[in-house]
């Protein structure tokens, strides 16, 4: 009896019989009755004959590794194969396999190299395969790339040759049902009190809000923490290419594009259902991304009537943002001139909120600014909160402060004609104090 810590490679030796082990298992058994006897008795005839295969002679399958393998054999047909177990780490935001001998994983904003492997690319190829198909989705040498939601609400994105040189590569950015509130983005560092409290007023007070920051900055839960204070009187609509938001309010319609059927035909964009929305009767329409010519009805919608929508743009900075709108506004078809474009961006959009992920995995409210109009051509955009970094410690922790600028925002009057007063000495020039004691004040 061979133990796999006695192989020279005890990982790719386990899967490698695992692969052969479940090619028996589809052999021998059936798919087609799981209807017929029910999925219950079905799946423990699977575990047993799992049990039954792994324990034979020739097998050469070490006692303690059996429980292990049967397992991973059921993990192939109803689960997540070798990443299972992955999948059911919470502290895991993206799974990442590049090849059937690297996988990645990023916990707290931070990569890291797993031990896991699959068989060999074929092995990988298949797990792929079968993850697409159960979304409903095709992936062959004809369509080598798909994006797919999974069952439980993840975004799947599989490359495989002749596009991906080194093997199928498979990106899953998970889903999480434990969204952070502001109170705990305060206790961690993401955001002053006082940042806290000013955009729960803005939100309250239907100030139009863009999000900005790169992939895995943040952008979705911000804008999940800011769906919270819409008031449950409000009908609101969200677009979304992925749904991912989770708001609370009982009068709220989720909307997702659809991609093209393997004929090319049946797409739904961001542009199609945000046109279609606004007959909804929506108080507030939520875009999850503005990516293209989407962006130019959203701005429309935000100048008519429509106060208080929200939405996050893929960007470095705020100017970066406000630069990829009046690019996105050109890419509508629209021919508008730089001045008319930036002129209707400003008289949208009074709120700009960019979030970054620092070198050490910490996300952070980088900016909070305001957008007051436009003057010779250049927009007139004040920071009212600021992150500013210091320097980086001894473990890699970087060091910083979050500052009130002094400016004094135009949009307070807006709020006190809601009924939202804030006091105007949260804006004097100061650092402003965060972590546990900051958020218990």
């Amino acid at each position: 009896m061979v133990a796999f810590s006695d192989t020279l490679d005890p990982s790719r030796h386990f899967q490698q019989l695992k692969t052969r082990l479940h090619r028996q298992i589809v052999d021998a058994i059936d798919m087609s009755k799981a209807g017929e006897i029910g999925e219950g008795e079905f799946r423990r005839q699977l575990e047993a004959l799992a049990n039954h295969l792994v324990a034979r002679p020739e097998v050469g399958l070490a006692q303690a590794d059996r429980p292990k393998m049967v397992r991973e054999l059921l993990d192939e047909i109803y689960g997540f194969g070798p990443i299972q177990h992955l999948m059911d780490d919470p502290s895991v935001s993206d799974v990442l396999v590049n090849g059937a001998d690297s996988v990645f994983v990023e916990r707290n904003g931070i990569l890291e190299r797993t031990d896991v492997r699959f068989a060999d690319d074929d092995h990988l190829l298949h797990f792929i395969q079968r993850l697409v198909g159960q979304a409903g989705r095709r992936i062959d040498e004809v369509s080598p790339m798909v994006d797919a939601k999974l069952a439980d609400g993840s975004r799947l994105h599989a490359v495989i040759p002749p596009l991906a040189l080194r093997g199928p590569t498979l990106s899953i950015r998970r889903f999480k049902t434990n969204i952070l509130e502001f109170d705990d983005m305060v206790k961690l560092g993401t955001l002053a009190p006082e940042m806290a409290d000013f955009l729960i007023h803005s939100v309250r007070s239907r100030l139009n809000v863009l999000l900005s920051g790169g992939t895995g900055a943040g952008k979705t839960t911000m804008l999940n923490n800011l769906g919270r204070f819409i008031p449950a009187s409000e009908r609101v609509v969200t677009i979304e290419e992925t749904a991912e938001l989770q708001l609370q309010q009982a009068d709220v319609v989720g909307l997702e594009t659809r991609m093209p059927n393997v004929e090319g035909k049946g797409i739904i964009t961001q542009r199609d259902l945000l046109r279609n929305s606004l007959r909804m009767r929506p108080d507030r329409i939520i875009v999850g991304e503005a990516r293209g010519a989407e962006v130019l009805d959203m701005l429309q919608a935000m100048n008519t009537g429509h106060d208080g929508s929200m939405s996050t743009v893929h960007a470095n900075d705020t100017r970066d943002a406000l630069q990829r709108l009046e690019l996105m506004i050109a890419l509508s078809g629209a021919e508008l001139p730089p001045s008319v474009s930036r002129q209707y961006i400003a008289s949208a959009i009074q709120l700009f909120v960019h979030v970054a992920r620092l070198s050490s995995g910490e996300r952070k409210v980088m900016r909070i600014s305001e957008l007051t109009g436009v003057t010779n051509g250049e927009f007139d955009l004040e920071d009212i909160f600021v992150y500013r970094m210091a320097g980086i410690d001894s473990r890699g922790k970087v060091l910083g402060s979050f500052y009130a600028t002094g400016y004094e925002p135009q949009c307070l009057r807006r709020m006190a004609t809601k009924g939202f007063d804030l006091n105007p000495r949260i804006f004097a020039a100061r650092e402003l104090k965060t972590g546990a004691a900051a958020a218990a004040r």
